[in-house]
């Protein structure tokens, strides 16, 4: 029997073997020609109880108009950008052109929206893409609310209207690496010294925090041991940010660890309005909301994408849509939209009243997002093999819930200050008996 040589000759069969793996891939379109990709985003059609009733002329408007930007300007470029775990800063000129970020904050070139106006405008958003949702929420209904609510009139005047624009960007600091959701205990100081203050200590997980020009930082007092607010400037001598890699969830938000090492804040710049952790729940509660209301944009997308989605690939002959399954599993994706629509308006209405308490908000909060990973897996059932793949949405959307799912307070946080609220009893922290000595 006669061997052949494994050697290439002449090099032919290598440079056959390189030319192939170094062609680029096929177009999605052209690969698979059955669907459309999410990069031509798909019409609404989730709004089956017709809850655009609800909304007022101006609401209604706000939200076709974010609808249109986010449609032309993001859906054809955020798979690529989520891909390489990169920010689009080529989008914000337009997002700030829509006049959202300040959200409810009235004057010093705010909108001044209504919380369900905000709500909507962030729930446009996230249809079309999560990781910008995020941007402007960290932004907007974060660090620029903390100004307003608990800043000094000089420094709303002299941060909030390049804020409002998004000529500068903010983002805000309170996570740390050992105090996630027991925030309240952070390590972080902050040490009164001539002219101001010296801030030390590490935060984690903060959104914007690699390109913020601003930056809202929390601290313990060493004096007082209490949680006080700052704002700190992007290049500050000993400030330290960067990003935190390898996320399958929210990849163009550019999260990110700072180090804070003997920096020095002027007096000017601490929020005389933050004096214990209490005064961060005046922002936490707006932001819970407008976090609610992330999934439910997250899926309408996905609902979106897959009605579409369905009545254009074809098996068996028919459309994927004629299968009794995947209409059952389309309905129920329906419903849980309709339902999860109706509790966030509902929290906008009762902040607007100021009936809403911690406990409603956190149940909107933790009820929604569970209800939006179940809408998700459907949709990535319903894609088949294009559900794994970020070209179609799904697949992006399923990563993106991941982390939404946790912030803000964790699924299980949120249900025990809803469950606090309701029993009177506070659930966070076991009780741990130290064991008795035994007596001989």
């Amino acid at each position: 029997m006669t061997m052949q040589s494994s050697k290439p000759q002449d090099g032919k069969n290598k440079d056959s073997k390189s030319s192939h793996s170094d062609l680029p891939a096929l177009n999605v379109s052209d690969a698979f020609p059955q669907a459309t990709p999410a990069s031509i985003f798909p019409p609404c059609t989730s709004d089956y109880y017709h809850f655009a009733d609800l909304l007022t002329p101006e609401e209604q408007a706000l939200r076709l108009r974010v609808r249109a930007c986010v449609e032309k300007e993001v859906a054809p470029i955020m798979t690529k950008y989520w891909e390489k775990a990169e920010f689009p800063f080529e989008i914000v000129p337009k997002l700030g052109a829509l006049n959202i970020a300040g959200g409810t904050i009235k004057g010093y070139g705010c909108p001044g929206l209504s919380v369900t106006a905000n709500a909507l405008a962030t729930a446009e958003i996230a249809r079309v893409d999560a990781s910008c949702s995020t941007f402007i929420l960290v932004h907007s209904s974060l660090a620029m609310l903390t100004i307003s609510l608990c800043g000094s009139e000089s420094q709303k005047q002299k941060y909030l209207p390049s804020l409002a624009k998004l000529d500068t960007i903010a983002c805000w600091g309170l996570t740390e690496p050992d105090y996630g959701s027991d925030a309240s205990g952070l390590k972080t100081t902050a040490t009164k010294v001539e002219g101001g203050w010296v801030i030390e200590g590490q935060k984690r997980w903060i959104g914007n925090s690699t390109f913020a020009d601003i930056l809202v930082i929390f601290a313990k007092n060493n004096n007082t041991n209490q949680i006080n607010g700052f704002i700190v400037k992007k290049n500050a001598p000993g400030l330290q940010a960067t990003k935190i890699e390898n996320k399958i969830g929210l990849r163009m938000v550019q999260n990110g660890d700072i180090l804070l090492q003997k920096v020095f804040v002027p007096d000017e710049d601490r929020l005389p309005g933050v004096n214990s952790f209490q005064d961060t729940s005046k922002v936490l509660a707006v932001s819970r909301v407008m976090v609610a209301w992330q999934p439910i944009g997250i899926t309408m997308g996905v609902y979106d994408m897959c009605h579409r989605y369905l009545l254009e690939r074809k098996q068996f002959g028919a459309p994927l849509a004629a299968f009794q399954i995947n209409q059952q599993k389309l309905v129920q994706m329906l419903a849980n939209i309709q339902a999860m629509f109706l509790i966030g308006w509902r929290l906008c209405k009762l902040y607007e009243s100021g009936k809403m308490t911690p406990g409603q908000a956190s149940l909107g909060k933790s009820w929604i997002t569970l209800r939006a990973r179940e809408t998700v897996a459907l949709g990535r059932e319903l894609l088949g093999g294009n559900g794994i793949i970020s070209d179609f949405l799904v697949a992006k959307a399923f990563g993106d819930l991941e982390p939404i799912y946790t912030y803000e307070g964790t699924y299980d946080i949120n249900t025990l200050v809803t469950g606090r609220e309701i029993t009177g009893i506070a659930s966070f922290k076991p009780v741990i008996k130290k064991p008795q000595m035994s007596r001989l």
